[in-house]
């Protein structure tokens, strides 16, 4: 990754829904991505055939290019609807393809929207899913409760909402490129699963 230019941050999506409020908000992270000079990039998992996630089976092509994207990342965005409580399982399927060579490291932001009340389980569970894999989360996460009153005609017309999912983007350009590394947290060295 250079370091003269911007920092590339992917934005995954996990929503697969056409109208997707979650792709909507990431892209005001992505755009102020941009805005304050990174270098923007949409994950869409509606683009990838991703079956269940099985050790046994053979990376596919899709797999591979997946796993390229997230590695050749300097940061990323995780975007998730709430689904029972939890983060949805498109993302899930997509982060079980990774594992250390993807996100040790790596800055990562994390966006939850949901239908219903302020999506906190679902960040707190991408929260211990990045520190198994220890990738470093900024403080500062993003979320859009109540999502069917904060969007119309394609665009989060919320001025609040829009500028704490802004702030996001903001943060994770501005940690990109974090200088201190973390020692590996203890979840990481319990996730033997990850080196399999």
């Amino acid at each position: 990754m250079s370091q003269t230019a911007g920092p590339k941050i992917v934005g995954v999506c996990g929503s697969l829904r056409e109208g997707s409020h979650t792709r909507t908000a990431l892209g005001y992270a992505l755009g102020e991505a941009e805005r304050l000079g990174g270098r923007g990039e949409l994950l869409d998992l509606r683009e990838f055939d991703l079956p269940v996630f099985d050790p046994d089976a053979q990376e596919t092509a899709d797999v591979r290019r997946l796993k390229a994207t997230i590695r050749n990342a300097d940061a990323l965005v995780l975007a998730t609807p709430m689904y029972h409580g939890s983060y949805s399982s498109p993302l899930k399927t997509a982060i079980d393809y990774c594992g250390f060579d993807e996100f040790e490291h790596k800055t990562v932001g994390l966006l939850g929207v949901s239908g219903g009340s302020f999506p906190i389980n679902a960040l707190e569970h991408l929260r211990s899913v990045c520190r198994a894999l220890d990738a470093w989360v900024t403080p500062y996460h993003a979320a859009v409760p109540n999502s069917h009153q904060h969007f119309e005609d394609g665009a989060l017309v919320d001025d609040d909402l829009r500028e704490r999912v802004e702030t996001l983007g903001e943060r994770v350009v501005r940690y990109a490129r974090i200088e201190e590394i973390d020692p590996s947290s203890f979840e990481s060295r319990e996730n033997v699963g990850a080196n399999d």
